[in-house]
């Protein structure tokens, strides 16, 4: 299955309470925490939630 790295680049604070949850769900915790995640729609739906907080790279493999 495709991988993905998730960064996050800003922080949730300001930002709804959902939006907050959603960066927690996925396993992030301050600014340039990075989490590798298998590529489903599921982890696609929360990034597409925070992807004003997160940068997305697809990794080969």
């Amino acid at each position: 299955m495709k991988k993905i790295r998730i960064t996050q680049i800003k922080s949730p604070i300001g930002f709804k309470v959902r939006q907050k949850r959603t960066i927690r769900a996925l396993g992030l915790h301050r600014i340039r925490d990075t989490v590798i995640k298998d590529d489903t729609p599921v982890i696609r739906g929360m990034i597409e939630k925070v992807k004003h907080l997160v940068e997305i790279e697809e990794m080969k493999g």
